[in-house]
């Protein structure tokens, strides 16, 4: 079936054809994060996929109209055919995003990835604090001077603009990112975003790792309010949730099935990055195929996107909620990884209410 005949498929299911593709090209990794939903590792049992295999789904996801694929693992870098693969999405016409802890960028594979001269290409690496003390909390002891040296290669090499630092917000970290993103700006970073931690993966068992309470977001809000060197480097380089909140009135209207699927290193297809419900997701995918498994995926995720414009009115701890329009229950995939419940509130509802009650003030 052709790319026009899949997406009217699609759309006559109210779904959105995909347009970025997150690929975990293997599930090993140098490290054994502390907060990792998918729990990858060193002695992870998910085998690296194999090339041949994943430069077929690239041609036949930019062959449907695919716009950009991210590659992911466990350690994408841990491949042996990373750089291939970077080169054959480019080769598909494919803005890529490479999502790595930054730890193992060397002088030969930086010089391998200069030459490939990719017309597109972000990095996004994962740095959990602006200090050792908490970035190494969670990722191990050392890590944050290794990913620091990676990040210093990278720039060294000209890859400065094409760097996202990515931050966990944890309770423990939190009030570190005002120095992040200074920290950032001297090391010549295009960009840093942050996200909450979900209270899934290795995270749900986890002592000592949080989600930030909600003060904590107030005294960030405050803090970015009264700070004007913390509002310029914000404007210039930040994307973070909390203030987000603060600048978007409007509600979601459901999630946007299937625009941003998430593909395992195992061949299971899941119709968003955030939301991994075995039963709504197609297994198989590399022996199946791109096309066949989006055929099959459509019936499972219109009934998944009518879940999730039902939540708005359904969930019934939410209705006494005046903020409700401003959030319409938040993100139903976080709801499934802290709770394995699509029908509650998701897992970041105090933080939001505060963070909505404090922007009402003003």
């Amino acid at each position: 079936m052709d790319a026009e005949k899949i997406t009217s498929l699609l759309k006559r299911q109210n779904l959105t054809p995909p347009e970025l593709l997150t690929v975990a090209i293997t599930g090993q990794c140098n490290l054994h994060c502390a907060h990792c939903w998918v729990e990858a590792g060193p002695t992870s049992t998910a085998a690296q996929v194999s090339t041949q295999k994943l430069q077929r789904l690239i041609e036949d996801f930019a062959a449907l109209d695919g716009a950009a694929l991210r590659l992911t693992g466990g350690e994408p870098l841990l491949h042996p055919d990373w750089l291939e693969l970077l080169a054959a999405g480019d080769a598909a016409g494919l803005k890529l995003l490479l999502q790595t802890n930054g730890m193992l960028f060397e002088d030969n594979n930086l010089r391998a990835l200069q030459a490939l001269e990719l017309k597109d290409l972000s990095i996004q690496i994962s740095l959990d604090g602006a200090t050792a003390a908490s970035h190494d909390r969670v990722r191990g002891a050392g890590a944050y001077e290794q990913t620091l040296l990676g990040i210093k290669r990278l720039s060294a090499a000209g890859f400065g603009q094409t760097l996202e630092l990515f931050f966990t917000e944890m309770r423990h970290n939190l009030h570190e990112l005002p120095e992040l993103l200074l920290q950032a700006e001297r090391l010549g970073i295009g960009s840093v975003s942050s996200g909450c931690l979900v209270a899934c993966g290795r995270a749900g068992a986890a002592e000592g790792i949080a989600p930030p309470e909600p003060e904590q977001y107030l005294e960030l809000l405050q803090r970015h309010a009264d700070d004007q060197q913390f509002q310029r480097c914000y404007a210039k380089l930040g994307t973070i949730a909390a203030l987000e909140w603060c600048a978007d009135e409007s509600a979601g209207q459901g999630c946007a099935f299937i625009k941003n699927p998430y593909l395992t290193a195992e061949g299971t297809l899941y119709p968003c990055l955030l939301c991994h419900a075995d039963e709504y997701s197609v297994a198989e995918v590399f022996s199946k195929g791109w096309a066949a498994a989006l055929i099959e995926g459509v019936p499972l995720w219109s009934k998944l996107q009518k879940v999730s414009r039902q939540r708005i009115s359904a969930i019934e701890s939410c209705q006494e909620c005046a903020l409700l329009k401003s959030c319409a229950a938040g993100c139903m995939g976080r709801a499934w990884g802290s709770f394995g419940d699509f029908m509650q509130a998701e897992d970041r509802c105090r933080q939001r209410q505060a963070v909505l009650l404090w922007r009402e003030k003003f």
